[in-house]
């Protein structure tokens, strides 16, 4: 920190020391009078203002700890010590440009990513020009969907687009992951992500607002705002803390008989190691989660995931990929494979559903071009509905193409396989059918939690029951709750013992869920911003690992900063006795006090670093690593 911008940024600082500055020159000239003087009013003018402070705090709800503050600067000048007095205060404007100081340092991985936002645009107005002469530079704000943007070498991506050429992208910024990675044409790539070598070009299909790294901003954003409970446990110290303090102090004046005594106890109980350590310790321990691509939306996260008890996960996209891949087309009597893929594939166009794309990739493997619909509409969770060349198609579950065509015959279907009906003009005409895999880390994660304390795991989804039992069994889970609305979700998450409980889901229909638990957490990579916004844990790596890393970082960060609070007791009391026996005077014991602040801020940083995560700890000690990978339910 340079010394000028220190000066300017905390003048109470700049105020204590020329006011302590001018006192030691009038004791030193021979006029201690005046020094008293000058150093009783500033004293009490900067009592009266934490006495101010304090009467807000309280009438918020929050009572902490200026009372010990007050009391010792009181006590050292009424029996003038006015010397201890403004090294207290001294002291305590020190305490916050070191809290200050180290809560930047915490949050410099955070303010990293706010920092890097982008803010301008390359929109390309004219594909023929040569150069520089068909780019106009815009606001980031301003690009609308469908623009075509040049993005340059080491440039950030602005907002969200597919590539209309392939390129090499930097992607550490959203997903942690340290090696740049190839997209080809038609690929989509993230905003944020920086373009390697080479310009490519970028068509927009998603604003700026909606884009990823501004919803990662927003979600760095809040986690900075939030206030840490560990702060409100380190206020529930300040009562029996002061009730000790002053005791020591009482005893130590009642067995001298001298009331310096008092004083020379108490300015050893200024309460800046608890007010400090906590924030230090959280604020370091969401800086190293968000380098690891895990958003925790601040400090109450923290502890609950430290406490965390039971865990709830859905199946599609969570447990598993997301990724359904085709088993078998199954035509009726009358149809041909190719062309019931062909009209499944061209209506699932319009939809939203997990298997919606699965079912167009497996067109495209096949080398099917898709049909246009002259009219389409999708019942959410249900199935789809397109008219294509004048054929009334339908896609979807059994229930909802059986409505429309009497004939349907339910699939036989093996465990952990799907189908997608499909019906053409009122008639059965056959199944598709799917199979989502797990994720291959996905029962490494289940072992890593009931390993770890976590009592009761159990799956939640949408699914049918014998899909997800097939799921469940290979991942570990016994607990399995399937065939669920989004409703039923939340009742059973809340009704889930042992506490906190934590939910972790992917898409819309887990969004209630997600709220409503303890602990929300969303795959962010992939899955839909409403889950992101309801949740209070981001993975913005499409990877289940990360969940065993935002668990490790939260116990170790409320271990740390518990131990900062204990520490800066544990000293002070020490410091406090010795006091008693005068063997501290005021003024040193003032400055002892500081380095005791310094002690608790720098072990509340250990929650920077810290013991490996569950990923790294399991690599230690020779166990199957958990490895990275990359949604019906």
């Amino acid at each position: 920190m340079r010394p000028v911008r220190a000066l300017t940024r905390y003048p109470a600082i700049t105020a204590a020391a020329v006011v302590l500055a001018t006192v030691l020159a009038l004791q030193a000239r021979g006029e201690p009078a005046a020094g008293r003087w000058v150093a009783t009013v500033y004293v009490g003018g900067f009592v009266v203002w934490t006495l101010v402070g304090m009467v807000r705090d309280v009438l918020r709800g929050h009572v902490g700890l200026d009372i010990l503050a007050v009391v010792a600067m009181v006590a050292t000048i009424a029996v003038d010590e006015y010397v201890a007095s403004l090294v207290i205060v001294l002291m305590l404007a020190g305490g916050e440009a070191l809290e200050d100081f180290a809560a930047r340092r915490a949050r410099h991985d955070l303010t990293a990513l706010l920092d890097r936002s982008p803010r301008t645009a390359h929109v390309i107005v004219d594909p023929q020009a040569a150069g520089s002469d068909g780019v106009r530079d815009t606001v980031v704000d301003e690009v609308a969907v469908g623009d075509v943007l040049l993005v340059r070498p080491g440039e950030i991506v602005p907002v969200d687009g597919v590539l209309l050429g392939g390129g090499s992208f930097d992607e550490s910024s959203l997903t942690g992951e340290s090696l740049p990675v190839t997209r080809e044409a038609g690929g989509e790539v993230l905003s944020g992500a920086v373009n390697g070598t080479r310009a490519v070009r970028v068509r927009a299909v998603r604003r700026s607002v909606d884009s990823q790294y501004q919803q990662i901003v927003a979600l760095v954003a809040a986690a900075q705002e939030s206030r840490p409970p560990v702060v409100r446990l380190a206020d529930q110290f300040a009562v029996p803390f002061t009730a000790v303090s002053l005791v020591l102090a009482g005893t130590a004046w009642a067995i001298s008989g001298d009331p310096t005594r008092f004083a020379e106890v108490l300015v050893l109980a200024t309460p800046c190691p608890l007010l400090i350590a906590a924030p230090v310790a959280f604020l370091s321990g969401l800086s190293r989660a968000a380098k690891l691509g895990v958003i925790m939306k601040g400090g109450a996260v923290i502890e609950q995931l430290a406490r965390l008890r039971s865990a709830a996960f859905d199946k599609t996209g969570t447990l598993t990929q997301g990724r359904p891949d085709l088993v078998a087309v199954r035509p009726a009597e009358g149809f041909g494979a190719d062309e019931l893929l062909l009209l499944a594939a061209s209506a699932e166009q319009y939809s939203s559903h997990v298997f919606a794309d699965s079912v167009r990739r497996a067109a495209a493997d096949h080398g099917l071009d898709l049909l246009a619909a002259d009219e389409a509409e999708e019942v959410a969770t249900n199935g789809v509905t397109a008219t294509i060349g004048g054929r009334r198609v339908v896609v979807g579950k059994p229930a909802y193409v059986g409505a429309v065509a009497p004939d349907t015959v339910s699939a036989e279907l093996a465990p952990g396989q799907a189908a997608a009906y499909v019906a053409v003009d009122g008639r059965f005409a056959g199944v598709v059918v799917l199979a989502d895999d797990p994720r291959p880390e996905s029962s490494a994660v289940v072992s890593w939690l009931r390993a770890n304390g976590v009592a009761h795991v159990t799956m939640l989804t949408g699914d049918a029951r014998r899909t997800a039992e097939s799921i469940a069994r290979q991942v570990g889970i016994e607990d399995v709750r399937a065939e669920l609305l989004p409703g039923e979700k939340v009742r059973i998450a809340a009704g889930l013992r042992p506490r906190p409980v934590m939910m972790v889901g992917d898409g819309v229909n887990d969004a209630p869920v997600l709220a409503a638990s303890d602990v929300g957490v969303a795959m962010g990579a992939k899955g839909a911003t409403a889950a992101g916004d309801a949740a209070d844990v981001v993975l913005l790596v499409d990877s289940l690992d990360r969940l065993v890393d935002a668990v490790s970082i939260g116990r170790h960060t409320l271990r740390t900063a518990l131990t900062a609070i204990w520490l800066g007791i544990g000293l002070s009391i020490a410091l406090m006795v010795v006091a008693m026996t005068g063997a501290i005077p005021a003024v040193t014991g003032a400055l002892v006090q500081e380095l005791v602040d310094l002690a608790t801020i720098l072990y509340a940083l250990r929650a920077l670093g810290g013991p490996p995560t569950g990923l790294e700890e399991r690599a230690a000690v020779g166990s199957p690593p958990l490895t990275r990978s990359s949604r019906p339910g």
